[in-house]
């Protein structure tokens, strides 16, 4: 079982042009796509203007692949994949199994 990344969590990019930047991750796509706080890439913006066109450079948000970014470890600050603690706990002579989403490199447990 994968554990994916969730909205709200603290990623860095990995990979592609962003490399390096961090933001918290404000939607998911359903492309496997990803919209980060604070990861913006610059376009060049053309627009009509009643004296012509006129263009600029302008930061935008832009989707990321999943593949490109890690989750911030929270322990380590350092970037991590995500997985699955399994757990199974006796509630009521029933037995129940728990899944909790964790940071690969330090065990910590994400939100």
């Amino acid at each position: 079982m994968v554990a994916k990344i969730k909205t709200g969590d603290q990623v860095k990019v990995i990979r592609g042009k962003d490399r390096g930047k961090e933001g918290k991750v404000t939607r998911i796509l359903s492309n496997d796509r990803l919209i980060v706080e604070g990861v913006q890439i610059v376009k060049k913006h053309v627009r009509a203007t009643q004296q012509g066109q006129q263009s600029g450079i302008v930061p935008t948000e832009a989707p990321i692949h999943r593949s490109n970014v890690m989750v911030i470890d929270p322990e380590t600050k350092a970037p991590t994949r995500v997985g699955v603690q399994v757990t199974e706990e006796a509630r009521d002579g029933k037995v129940k199994t728990l899944r909790t989403r964790v940071a690969k490199k330090s065990g910590k447990e994400l939100a």
